[in-house]
């Protein structure tokens, strides 16, 4: 599979002859004003929302927060062949945007009769007791009909929790991305996993191949890659991290399934 990374949360994942976006955000820099917090991006997008070409599959954690689905992201959407987010975010976003609630599938096949099946995850975008002011988050895992292809885990904005553990349970993927940077906006507390959250993701997925996303771009973002880095290296993960360089087609070799 490759993977290139365009900014924040968002990436360009070709794998099982698919290309899926995830949370498009393709704005400029500049500020977004909400009712109880400004967030600031502090980097436009490695590559431009007419440079990414057909995708198959729009993977949208969710709609509420601009630096998941900026305004150019948004108005991407409807180029895609699918958008799939949480239930409440379909409602918003109308139009063709499909609602998944944890743990439902949704089947996409190819013209050549390849298929992917792209379940929702549960995500929970803080700590516990944020749910009525994070609003509802899910992530994705990505199986393949031939089986040549392990699963594919994008995590969504979340912190650690049962949640999480739960798909380590039920999937064993052999790449999984992370939406990390300990985002931190109006509490004391993180919103997206922090060195510790992802430490605890690549232990619950014992030989996936950590590639970790929503690192970079937004000044709320309290943590980057080289924290991640850092932390890997002295716990002895880190022969499984993989950093992507903005831009740049990444080749991601999955283990063997085991």
């Amino acid at each position: 599979m490759t993977i290139t990374l365009i900014g924040g949360p968002t990436a360009l994942i070709e794998a099982g002859g698919f290309r899926f976006l995830t949370d498009p955000t393709f704005d400029p820099p500049g500020d977004y004003t909400l009712p109880h917090v400004t967030l600031r991006k502090t980097q436009g997008p490695a590559l431009s929302a007419d440079a990414i070409g057909p995708i198959d599959a729009v993977l949208l954690s969710h709609d509420q927060h601009a630096d998941n689905l900026d305004r150019a992201g948004r108005a991407f959407l409807p180029k895609a062949a699918h958008v799939l987010t949480t239930v409440t975010g379909a409602g918003r976003l109308g139009g063709d945007a499909e609602g998944l609630a944890p743990w439902t599938t949704r089947r996409l096949a190819r013209p050549d009769g390849g298929t992917v099946t792209i379940t929702a995850t549960p995500a929970r975008h803080g700590p516990a007791g944020i749910e009525p002011l994070a609003g509802e988050v899910i992530g994705f895992v990505l199986g393949f009909g031939d089986g040549s292809t392990r699963p594919i885990y994008l995590t969504g904005d979340t912190v650690w929790f049962e949640g999480v553990a739960e798909v380590a349970r039920r999937f064993r993927p052999g790449v999984v991305v992370p939406f990390a940077g300990a985002a931190q906006t109006r509490g004391p507390f993180h919103l997206t996993m922090d060195t510790n959250d992802t430490l605890e993701t690549a232990a619950a997925f014992a030989d996936a191949i950590i590639v970790p996303v929503h690192t970079a771009g937004w000044a709320h973002f309290t943590q980057d890659a080289g924290d991640l880095a850092k932390a890997f290296a002295v716990l002895g993960f880190g022969p499984r991290l993989r950093l992507l360089e903005p831009g740049v087609p990444t080749v991601i070799e999955p283990p063997p399934s085991p």
